[in-house]
């Protein structure tokens, strides 16, 4: 049934969209994704044809596709992996999720992780030991410290902040905007639903964190509050 699904997903390719993703997803020399193939694919398309097969593809079957050197086809495996452990078991969810941090070398990108990682990970840590998210975000891997902090969005989605806030602490002096990005994402959230945990958290880091994570943070704010927190960044 893979090679079914894949002539699917190609059948929706795009070459000239594919040079714009080669670029907007950084995969040229010395950047984050790079040697990572595009192929144009449309994430509405991915998700369209997934749905179609999922069901029919099994678990070696979505871990053969998240091997692959197609970026489009490492996504349509996570987004297979989620809609499978969406419906399945306690005993399918634990597979699934072993799987996951198993092949953590193949969710290397900025949409992998946030497509996957709190809907997998995340969920299923919403009532167990989170150890492993300090064991990710400890590692020296982008990727890793990312699946980290944006599995925490379902804890988020659940009014658990702490981890959120801890990890945010771990990860506040990372050198990479993508994190930046992601614990800023992350702390917005945790604002969201309650503005003066965030604000304790800004009280004591806004003169040290990367303007990127502050400004992501406080993107929810007034405009003059916003221009607050910057210049007192």
């Amino acid at each position: 049934m893979i090679n079914p699904f894949k002539k699917d997903l190609l059948a929706h390719a795009n070459p000239e969209k594919a040079i714009f993703l080669q670029r907007f997803f950084k995969t040229g020399k010395g950047e984050y994704a790079e040697g990572d193939v595009l192929l144009g694919i449309t994430v509405p398309n991915l998700r369209t044809v997934t749905k179609k097969y999922h069901a029919k593809l099994t678990l070696d079957d979505l871990e053969m596709l998240l091997h692959s050197k197609e970026h489009e086809f490492r996504l349509a495996a996570l987004m297979g992996l989620v809609l499978k452990y969406e419906k399945g078991d306690e005993k399918i969810k634990k597979t699934i999720v072993d799987l996951y941090l198993a092949n953590t070398d193949f969710i290397n990108n900025w949409d992998l992780v946030d497509t996957s990682a709190y809907k997998i990970l995340g969920h299923w840590l919403l009532d167990k030991d989170r150890s492993v998210l300090r064991q990710l975000a400890q590692c020296n891997h982008l990727w890793n410290q990312r699946i980290a902090i944006v599995a925490t969005y379902a804890f988020i989605r659940n009014h658990q902040f702490d981890d959120t806030i801890q990890l945010s602490e771990m990860l506040i002096n990372h050198k990479h905007d993508l994190m930046h990005k992601a614990v800023g994402w992350m702390l917005r959230e945790v604002g969201k639903r309650d503005q003066s945990l965030l604000e304790s958290f800004l009280k004591k880091h806004h003169k040290t964190m990367p303007r990127t994570m502050l400004r992501y943070a406080i993107e929810k704010f007034s405009e003059l509050e916003r221009r607050r927190w910057m210049q007192r960044g």
